[in-house]
This record gives C-alpha cells, sequence and structure tokens, in this order.
C-alpha cells in the first residue's frame, strides 16, 4: 500500500523532486498542497500519512513559513526525520528569448533570494515577482504571452511545455535545502546513528542581561551540541521573541533530558518539535 504524503505542489516543484529522492523506492501516492500551512494541516487532520516540507536553505536560511505553522498552529504533528535535497534553479520561459526581453521574474520568494546576484546582474530591467511557489511560477509564465520568465526546477519546464533558458543560476554552487518529514503526533521513530532533536522556546522568566545565556548553558553544561539558534517574533508586540533550537541527540538521552527540563524551569513554554534519526532514509515509521 502506497503511503498519502503531502507536498508543496503543484506537480514540478523542488519540493516534489525531493519527495521523490527522499521516498528512497519506497510507494507513495503524493498529494501537492498549496502551501506549507495546508501540507501540515493535511497531516494534523489525517487527510494523509506525512508530508515533507522545507525547512532551511544553505543560502536563505529558515523557511519562515514551516516555522510558524509549526509554532502557532498546533496541529498535533511531530518532525520524524529529515532529508538533503540540492538545488538547483532553472530559469525557464515559454519560449526561447534573450535574457534582456525579460520583463517579468516570477518565483517563490525562496528561489528568488537564492537568485538575487543572478537576476541583479544578468536581469536588471526585470521585475521580480512572487508566486506560491515555483512550480506555480512556471505554470504562470507558460499561459502568458508576455516576456516573462520564472526560477524553479527544470523538471516543471518540461511539465508545462517550456524552455530552459539557463540552468544553475543560483548565487552558490552549493544550494541545499533541508527538507523534514512531519508526521501524526505519537508516532515512535526509530533508526540507527546521529539523532537530531529540534524546540522551540520562549519568554524566559528572569528577562536580564544574559538571561538567554544562561538557559542555553543548561545544553552546555552537558556537553549538548546546539547545532542551529533562531529567534522569531512571538506576534505579541515588539520585544517579545520565541527560539528554535537543533540539538545534537534524542530527547530521551539522558544529557538531552536533563537540559531540556532544566530549560522548562527558566522559560514560559518549551515545546519539542520532533527528535528524530539524521541518517535514515525512506519515510520514517513505515
Amino acid at each position: 500500500m502506497s503511503t498519502r504524503v503531502a507536498f508543496l505542489g503543484p506537480a514540478g516543484t523542488f519540493s516534489e523532486d525531493a519527495l521523490e529522492a527522499a521516498a528512497a523506492g519506497r510507494p507513495i501516492d503524493p498529494r501537492p498542497a498549496p502551501t506549507v500551512y495546508e501540507a501540515i494541516r493535511a497531516v494534523g487532520e489525517g487527510e494523509v500519512d506525512r508530508a515533507l516540507v522545507p525547512f532551511e536553505n544553505s543560502i536563505e536560511g529558515s523557511v519562515r513559513s514551516t516555522l510558524d505553522t509549526l509554532a502557532f498552529e498546533g496541529f498535533p504533528v511531530t518532525i520524524a526525520g529529515e532529508h538533503d535535497h540540492p538545488i538547483r534553479n532553472s530559469l525557464i520561459a515559454r519560449v526561447d528569448l534573450p535574457l534582456e526581453q525579460i520583463e517579468v521574474v516570477l518565483s517563490h520568494p525562496q528561489a528568488s533570494a537564492q537568485c538575487a546576484r543572478f537576476i541583479r546582474e544578468e536581469l536588471p530591467g526585470a521585475q521580480v515577482r512572487a508566486a506560491p511557489s515555483t512550480a506555480e511560477a512556471v505554470r504562470e509564465v507558460s499561459a502568458s504571452t508576455e516576456p516573462w520568465a520564472a526560477l524553479g526546477a527544470a523538471s516543471a519546464a518540461r511539465i508545462y511545455d517550456c524552455v530552459v533558458l539557463r540552468e544553475g543560476v543560483e548565487d552558490s554552487p552549493d544550494n541545499v535545502t533541508r527538507f523534514v518529514w512531519i508526521a501524526p503526533a505519537g508516532i515512535r521513530v526509530s533508526g540507527q546513528g546521529p539523532w537530531r532533536t529540534t524546540l522551540v522556546f520562549s519568554e524566559l522568566g528572569a528577562d536580564h542581561p544574559g538571561a538567554l545565556v544562561e538557559a542555553l548553558n543548561a545544553f552546555s553544561s552537558r556537553e549538548v551540541n546546539l547545532t542551529r539558534i533562531e529567534s522569531r517574533p512571538r506576534r505579541r508586540g515588539l520585544g517579545r521573541y520565541m527560539f528554535f533550537l537543533d540539538l545534537e541527540g534524542a530527547a530521551d538521552q539522558d544529557a538531552v533530558a536533563g537540559a531540556i527540563e532544566e530549560l522548562r524551569a527558566k522559560a514560559e513554554s518549551v515545546r519539542i518539535l520532533g527528535t528524530y534519526p539524521i541518517a535514515a532514509s525512506g519515510i520514517p515509521d513505515i
């Protein structure tokens, strides 16, 4: 039986390319979602078994829509695994045309930002417009008779009968996006090798100089390595933040569990978004 997996659609997105690679040959029933929010919601409400959504990019950093959905929406889901996928952006048009004739460049904001230098140097006269996804950008370009182009995956050009004008237009050749598997809350993930735990905490009880350092000392004092930290506004006025952490180790390991327990005593809220093996391949817990 194939597994129902939501991804950021429509067909032809980098998310679909990543899903094909991340599934590692397991049978899947791919379900395109119009937004990351909808992909995660579909898992939380039982419409699909899993979702694969972008989490962070090596050029542009975290995908805010994923962080915010996990932090604010309260869907009963967990991060159950991850997959690193190389991203190679292509400049795509309905027909072959010189770059100097392009008036508008459409893409998802993440892709546009990943290609900022190329746009600035090669398409200085083009207006950059946002689309819900890279594939939707290509679809819009395919349906327009205007001299427009899109940034997206070469696979989208084939799907929508377009032309690749230039490949590899990202600002760094080492452009990689880390995708995470989203599963219903409560599943028990298994796997060998190193593990990662992702959590979010907010509102340190004692707001004074060094309060954040004292909170993070819960991990350093136990030699738990933090691999990522990022702040995001709490949407409750200026100056109020939540902090996302990635750390090495599983949540039930003594050092990690002890550090999280100490953090709970210092912060208003602490929520584990997922604890999962980082080297596992295929769909988690299938």
